[in-house]
């Protein structure tokens, strides 16, 4: 591994070790990859370890209209003539040995996947990680009032097994790939599991959405087996769905057209997820419709 692509500050040696990964970019709608993250760091008190530095991964001059090329430029801020702040992509892992767990909150490269993603396993090797949990999102067809969808992928079969019991769902998505799909191809060269989660969030929501964080957040430390601190999480969850319905009442289209989300929905889980119930009203003489 190149020194120049990693700073280690303090290796974070765990036994039989977890790594939560989130990442901007790509799937992160509502914020909830980078999001969730967060919230574990500060929760968990999570110390910063390491470093991937940002050279060589980033396009910062991308040709076409200013409203695509800004996308890809640093975020600065001049006040009064002066540069106050320069903001490159970002690319941090911290730990929490209390939890035996590695967090990981970055920004996905645009070029040289393949050195990233040997940064990435580099650090997990020196800290003794065995399975790597990403965490993504995405925008889609659901309603705010419903539990959020997490879709899951694997890099072993065996790992299916395991996780069918959490209530996701495996992904049978095919289009473009991000670089938590070519880690996971290469995860078991590196003798590490490797595990995606994407949750589905509305996509007439726009920003940060704590709702679907702190679903997120709760399913993931039942799978972690951790205890997280969710009161504030949750409180900010409700205000926000608070707002959101008071929003959704001063518009009678979309208020329509959350109800047949709604409706869909609720037809999926219960004719795909909860065929045995089905079945078994039906034989009880029970209608459905």
């Amino acid at each position: 591994m190149n020194n120049d692509t990693l700073i280690i500050k303090e290796t974070c040696e765990l036994h039989k070790g977890r790594l939560v990964m989130g990442l901007s970019g790509w799937m992160d709608g509502g914020d909830v990859s980078t999001g969730t993250i967060n919230y574990l760091v500060d929760k968990l008190s999570a110390k910063e370890t390491a470093e991937i530095k940002p050279g060589g991964f980033y396009l910062y001059n991308f040709p076409g209209s200013m409203e695509i090329a800004s996308i890809f430029r640093p975020h600065c801020k001049i006040e009064d003539g002066l540069v106050n702040a320069y903001d490159l992509p970002s690319n941090t892992f911290y730990c929490s040995r209390e939890h035996n767990l590695l967090l990981f909150s970055g920004t996905e490269p645009n070029v040289n996947w393949d050195i990233f993603a040997d940064a990435l396993f580099e650090v997990c090797r020196q800290s003794g990680i065995e399975r790597i949990y990403f965490i993504g999102s995405v925008a889609g067809l659901v309603p705010h009032t419903r539990e959020p969808r997490l879709f899951c992928s694997v890099s072993h079969p065996a790992l299916k097994e395991t996780f069918v019991h959490y209530g996701v769902k495996f992904s049978d998505y095919e289009g473009p790939a991000s670089i938590v799909t070519y880690m996971t191809t290469l995860a078991a060269n590196h003798n590490i599991e490797m595990v995606s989660f994407v949750c589905t969030v509305p996509a007439y929501v726009q920003g940060y959405n704590p709702m679907c964080i702190a679903s997120v957040v709760r399913r993931l430390a039942g799978i972690l087996e951790i205890e997280i601190p969710l009161d504030d999480t949750q409180m900010n969850s409700e205000e926000f769905e608070k707002r959101l319905n008071s929003l959704v009442e001063q518009q009678p289209e979309l208020a329509g057209n959350i109800r047949k989300l709604e409706e869909d929905y609720d037809n999926e889980i219960f004719n795909s997820e909860m065929g045995d119930l089905k079945n078994w009203l039906q034989q009880q003489g029970i209608r459905l419709d």
